[in-house]
């Protein structure tokens, strides 16, 4: 979400590889897993602020808003400004950049991501809202069905920049989906939708089930979304207050019992909604500062507007998980990414 001068919003990252950090060089990890607790659940591993305020190939690299692992092991970097970088899984360091464009030629507010199983991308945007399948290289293949009740008013019911943020492929493959980011006109405040789609013939996707999840407060929303093998999924609640910072929350949620919402036209006073059950793995603000520093005032100096969120690998007993924050291209905002694990 490209957030505006009075909303910017944050969550935290995980994984384990090895890049270039703030707190020192590519090696240098505490020792101490119990020093790097965030919670009982989570523990943070470093951060790495390598890539911030830096070009490539004559683009910006930043606004990032969604990673994924490609299929020869590089991340992929999704920037909310129609760009598709590739990142060195080591280094971070940038391989390639590609333009992304709508039907028309026009930019995208593009948002999630999926890297699907021939390779192809998967990708969102806010604008309308859309999900559109591009090849490597940024050739528009398909375009999925959205509810039209998702849909940006007057179309629709939901409200610019607030829609697709989150986009995560369920285990074996043959479920998408993707997560609004704010509630839609009638639902009950803090009530977010999560859309899926079904695969069919020709890796083409139709409509299927969808679920309610409520986040903690209203003014946080739902900037990601990541599945786990056992079809659990991990989920980025974030929010911003004037003064103070960013809040960035760490959830485990369950969507595997919750009720099929498609058919409830509001949310608000509906009995018997089961909504996506949830459990906090880790505030992010209770994370261990590693000595990171914040250009505006931060709860922790860790936090940033953290946007993008990809689980790496799994490593005894943890997942390994990258998040990263989207610096909107402000001088007062940080793009950086953190390395954490996760027990679920």
């Amino acid at each position: 979400m490209r957030l505006r001068t009075v909303l910017a919003t944050a969550t935290a990252g995980l994984a384990a590889a090895t890049c270039l950090t703030a707190a020192g060089p590519a090696n240098a990890v505490s020792n101490s897993r119990t020093s790097n607790a965030c919670s009982s659940s989570v523990s943070i591993d470093r951060f790495s602020d390598a890539l911030d305020k830096t070009t490539y190939d004559g683009t910006f690299v930043g606004n990032f808003s969604a990673l994924a692992v490609d299929k020869d092991g590089s991340i992929a970097a999704l920037e909310d400004r129609s760009s598709l970088f590739d990142l060195n899984a080591k280094t971070l360091q940038p391989k390639r950049v590609v333009p992304l464009a709508d039907e028309n030629g026009a930019a995208l507010d593009s948002e999630g991501l999926v890297i699907d199983r021939d390779g192809t991308r998967l990708i969102t945007s806010e604008t309308e809202p859309s999900i559109r399948r591009y090849s490597t290289d940024g050739k528009i293949l398909d375009r999925l069905p959205v509810p039209s009740s998702l849909l940006v008013a007057p179309a629709g019911r939901a409200v610019s920049n607030q829609t697709f943020e989150g986009l995560t492929l369920l285990p074996g493959g043959r479920t998408l989906l993707a997560s609004m980011e704010y509630p839609i006109a009638g639902d009950t405040s803090g009530d977010v939708r999560f859309q899926t789609w079904t695969r069919t013939k020709g890796d083409h996707f139709r409509l299927a089930a969808q679920y309610a999840y409520k986040t903690d407060a209203a003014f946080l929303g739902v900037p990601e979304v990541q599945a786990l093998p056992d079809g659990r999924l991990l989920v980025l609640e974030r929010g911003f207050t004037s003064g103070v910072g960013n809040t960035v929350r760490l959830y485990l949620a369950d969507p595997r019992h919750a009720t099929d919402t498609s058919t409830i036209d509001a949310l608000t006073g509906q009995p018997g909604v089961r909504l996506i059950k949830k459990t906090l793995l880790a505030d992010i603000a209770d994370c261990p500062t590693l000595g990171a520093t914040a250009k505006q005032p931060q709860p922790n100096p860790l936090l940033d507007n953290i946007e993008g969120m990809v689980v790496t690998g799994r490593e005894k007993g943890r997942y390994k998980v990258l998040l990263v924050s989207d610096d909107n291209q402000n001088a007062v905002q940080t793009t950086r990414f953190y390395y954490l694990r996760v027990r679920a």
